[in-house]
């Protein structure tokens, strides 16, 4: 079974998900009746589809509209086209939902060792680095070996506030000043934050700094398609219409009122019904490709802050959420796949695959004695890649572990357009049937608020932590 694309569009394989198809009698919970895409589940998906389009409706949805937004895309190519050309390095300041989206973009269409070329082999376009973790070593590490000069800083923040961006921020502002002085500093800095507010919007206002908004309607972890994730991706040479043209294709078919040709309704409704009926709460999100493991990160951190909430939209206590986590094939079928084969069945694994590489490699015919090595001679590397995918989900299934797949015609800017806003729909609908809401996070901003009172911030009380007991120190 699976929820057909079109165009080029990623295609959903959820057959592993269904009774009848999950192994043996006996293995396992036996998987979802075909028969409830029509049934229940098709009726549960219509309530969250009401639920959804109540909320577009009301504005709240902003990152459906950004493939559609022209004139924010023609500032975003505006402002690269000033800089391309002029810089060796781009550097992203930012974190979580600020940054997560330019390394899945880097990764997936640059390709893994977009770093390492040279000048000529990148097109003349600049290298793409990520501060987000504000640890001094890495920080420093990269700091130091780049020309600033050379390097243009985007500092990201939808709210301009956040403590790990704005420190790093005042680090790097710190080192173009003194390098350069404090009016070229500012040539070398691109802000991407909230359109009208916050103390970015201020800092750009009082010293004429490059600017791109990020649309009020998007919260952070939603904004991969507005200049958050396409500016850095278009001053590496990505085609960012692409990009926004697969999202737009892919947000029409995630708009349709029949779950059985609504991939992100498929998506959202097999999983939900996995975690709260038959107790397959861990969902594993696997590509096999290297190039999309940031994606693989972008969509733990949707689904994380987006569904793990501790109360329902109606006021009732939920704690509740499904536990998403990435993992990479091949490598991790020689670690985590023991686990996901005989361990608790508390696991379902979306596969994310792709129909054909950039370029493959042909495994040579040698060694022509010894069986480990002769039966490979004559496929591709690709070719072993996706047959470890394939046969990985039909030993699954075997095992009655349920499963489905994910897959990309190939991994180019409209594949990945699409990719992010099938996540994306997928994910508010969850949220419509978990009964919560996905576009907040009152957890994170519990913490954030703690950090603030440690580092004496006014207005944020100093918390109160319990005090040192020797008796639980070892």
């Amino acid at each position: 079974m699976a929820a057909r694309g079109s165009g080029g569009l990623p295609v959903i394989d959820f057959g592993n998900m269904m009774a009848g198809r999950i192994g043996p009698v006996g293995t396992g919970p036996g998987g979802i009746r075909p028969g409830r895409l029509e049934g229940d589940l098709a009726a549960r998906f219509r309530e969250a589809r009401r639920v959804v389009e109540a909320r577009r409706g009301a504005g709240e949805l902003g990152f459906l509209e950004l493939p559609h937004d022209r004139g924010l895309a023609a500032d975003t190519l505006e402002v690269a086209g000033a800089l391309r050309g002029r810089f060796d390095d781009v550097v992203v300041v930012g974190i979580g939902g600020s940054a997560l989206g330019a390394v899945a973009l880097r990764d997936a269409l640059l390709g893994p060792w977009w770093n390492a070329l040279d000048g000529e082999a990148r097109g003349g376009a600049p290298r793409l680095h990520v501060l987000d973790n504000p640890d001094p070593d890495s920080a420093a590490a990269l700091l130091d070996r780049l020309d600033p000069a050379r390097t243009v800083f985007n500092v990201v923040s939808k709210s301009g506030s956040t403590a790990e961006t704005a420190a790093l921020f005042l680090v790097v502002l710190e080192r173009l000043e003194e390098a350069l002085g404090a009016e070229r500093a500012g040539e070398r800095l691109v802000v991407t934050t909230d359109a009208r507010r916050g103390p970015l919007r201020e800092v750009v206002a009082e010293h004429g700094l490059r600017s791109l908004a990020v649309p009020e309607a998007v919260g952070g972890r939603f904004s991969v398609l507005s200049p958050v994730g396409t500016f850095p991706a278009a001053l590496c040479g990505v085609g960012i219409e692409a990009v926004l043209g697969g999202a737009a294709a892919m947000a029409e078919r995630c708009a349709a009122p029949r779950l059985a040709v609504n991939p992100a309704g498929v998506l959202a409704t097999l999983l939900h019904a996995a975690d709260t009926e038959m107790g397959a709460g861990i969902q594993v999100f696997m590509p096999y490709a290297d190039r999309l493991r940031g994606l693989a990160y972008w969509v733990q951190q949707l689904w994380a802050e987006s569904l793990g909430k501790a109360v329902r939209t109606d006021g009732l206590p939920a704690e509740t959420g499904p536990t998403p986590l990435p993992a990479f094939g091949a490598a991790d079928q020689h670690s985590v796949l023991q686990l996901l084969m005989e361990g608790p069945r508390d696991k379902v694994v979306a596969f994310i695959g792709r129909g054909r590489p950039e370029r493959d490699l042909e495994i040579p015919r040698a060694f022509a004695g010894k069986p480990a090595f002769s039966y490979l001679g004559g496929h591709t590397l690709h070719g072993l890649l996706d047959r470890e995918r394939r046969a990985t989900a039909e030993a699954l299934r075997r095992a009655g572990r349920m499963n489905m797949t994910i897959t990309g015609d190939r991994i180019d800017a409209r594949t990945m357009g699409a990719f992010f806003m099938l996540f994306q729909c997928a994910v508010v609908y969850a949220g419509a049937l978990y009964a919560v809401n996905p576009l907040d996070q009152p957890g994170v901003e519990a913490a954030k608020s703690l950090a603030r009172g440690l580092l004496g911030r006014k207005g944020c009380d100093p918390p109160g932590f319990p005090g040192t007991d020797p008796r639980w120190r070892v």
